[in-house]
Formats: structure tokens, sequence, C-alpha cells
């Protein structure tokens, strides 16, 4: 969980970068050393791609565990909560690739997502802490 939280933070930073960049007048000033607002942007996919991927398998390893422990799912709000963030991360990855000039909904769509995300982490946090707790003597 704790590289799906870092990767959500260097999203955040990049997707400010690139938010900056193009609607100032200058860039930013490290921009020139990791190749220019592109190299930016390449990052932002990376860390989302990346991001999307760790969510996927903390997915499965939540279900089979908890399958494995308990032999049910539906112990606690973590399932809920997980299956929420699950599904905004999947929407937020969905409209980014819709971004362009055609489509204006898709920018607004994707930073709201990803605010919205936010408090899916802070829940799945929230519950996840208290279903590890049960696993602990």
């Amino acid at each position: 969980m704790g590289l799906s939280l870092l990767a959500y933070l260097m999203l955040a930073i990049t997707g400010v970068w690139m938010f900056r960049a193009r609607t100032s007048q200058q860039s930013p000033f490290t921009t020139p050393f990791m190749g220019g607002n592109k190299g930016v942007r390449s990052l932002h996919y990376i860390m989302g791609i990346s991001m999307v991927s760790l969510v996927l398998l903390l997915l499965a390893i939540g279900i089979v565990g908890t399958l494995g422990h308990f032999g049910s799912l539906g112990h606690s709000s973590h399932l809920i909560a997980g299956l929420i963030v699950v599904a905004l991360v999947l929407l937020s990855a969905f409209s980014a690739t819709q971004i362009s000039v055609r489509r204006p909904w898709a920018r607004p769509l994707h930073i709201g997502v990803n605010i919205i995300l936010f408090i899916g982490f802070a829940w799945v946090s929230f519950t996840g802490w208290i279903v590890v707790q049960k696993y602990l003597p």
C-alpha cells in the first residue's frame, strides 16, 4: 500500500507540474533536466501505470489473503473501500487516456476523480489498518 501512496504522491506532484507548465508563461526550473515537459508527462504516465498495477496487485493479494484466512469475503468495510478505490483508479486511468483538445470533459474528470481518490486512499488505509489488527496476535 505504501508504494501505491508514493505513486499517488508522485502523480500529484507531476500533475501539478504539468498544470503549471501549461498555464504559466515560464517553465519550471528543472524541466530541462527531465527532458522538458515531455519528460514530466512520460514520468506521469509511467507512475500512473505503476499505480494502476499496484492497486490491482493489492486487490488480488487482499482477496486471496482474505479467502485463505477467513474462507469468505466481506468481513469489514475494507472490501467496499478497496473496490471503490480500484474503480476510482481505473476511472482515473481511463479519463487520462481520453484527455485531448477534442474531449474537454476528460481533464476535469481526471482531476476530480484524483481528488476523490485521495479520500478513497485515506478510507482504505484506515480500514486496512483495522483488518491488519485482526491478523496480529
